[in-house]
């Protein structure tokens, strides 16, 4: 398992070793120890794991969570193909407003941690893709907040030559300012304060 740091703290991409024959592929997209040694603990308590299929040019995001209750996530995609991106929404953080990118894909089988209060988004691009969600805590809609992936402040690169398809909500998402001066985004301390109950 390869393990690499991300520029947001706290937050991690895994890519584990595909092994290929003719009859397809076989891969563990998250390993104990290798986690382990990365954030000092075993994966979080599960409490949800969900996916979504999305046509090529479907963009998601950026979402998260109020915090508390904050939700932390480790994602991948199964099958086909995405643009990932984190966005540190934690106010307080060294690394605010930053973002990091990269592509999960059925292919790599890779797939990164997503620390509580940070934000999360994906350009699908391929018909069919799955994105699979594990999370430590469930569903509540009135908890999940959005912020919009089209914001200049952000500046998200999203490839160009897609037909972008968006949710009502999404796209009619506030900006990153926005959002702050509505008290919306979560406070770093706390972010980390939730987090580290997980493992409690």
């Amino acid at each position: 398992m390869q393990v690499r740091k991300l520029g947001i703290e706290g937050a991690f991409e895994f890519t584990p070793p595909v092994h290929r024959d003719d009859r397809g592929t076989f891969s563990s997209p998250y390993q104990d120890s290798p986690f382990t040694e990365s954030k000092g603990a075993s994966l979080f308590p599960v409490r949800d794991i969900s996916h979504n299929v999305s046509a090529r040019g479907v963009l998601r995001g950026i979402h998260y969570t109020t915090t508390p209750p904050g939700r932390a996530k480790y994602v991948c995609a199964p099958h086909g193909e995405v643009r990932d991106f984190l966005i540190d929404l934690r106010l307080g953080s060294p690394t605010f407003g930053r973002w990091e990118t990269t592509v999960l894909s059925g292919d790599t089988c890779n797939a990164v941690y997503i620390p509580v209060g940070v934000g999360h988004a994906f350009l699908s691009l391929q018909d069919g893709s799955i994105v699979q969600y594990v999370m430590s805590e469930g569903y509540v809609p009135e908890h999940e907040l959005v912020v919009s992936a089209f914001d200049p402040e952000v500046g998200l690169p999203i490839p160009e030559g897609y037909p972008i398809v968006l949710s009502a909500r999404d796209r009619t998402a506030p900006t990153l300012g926005e959002a702050r001066a509505r008290g919306l985004l979560p406070e770093y301390e706390m972010a980390k304060k939730v987090e580290a109950a997980l493992w409690e």
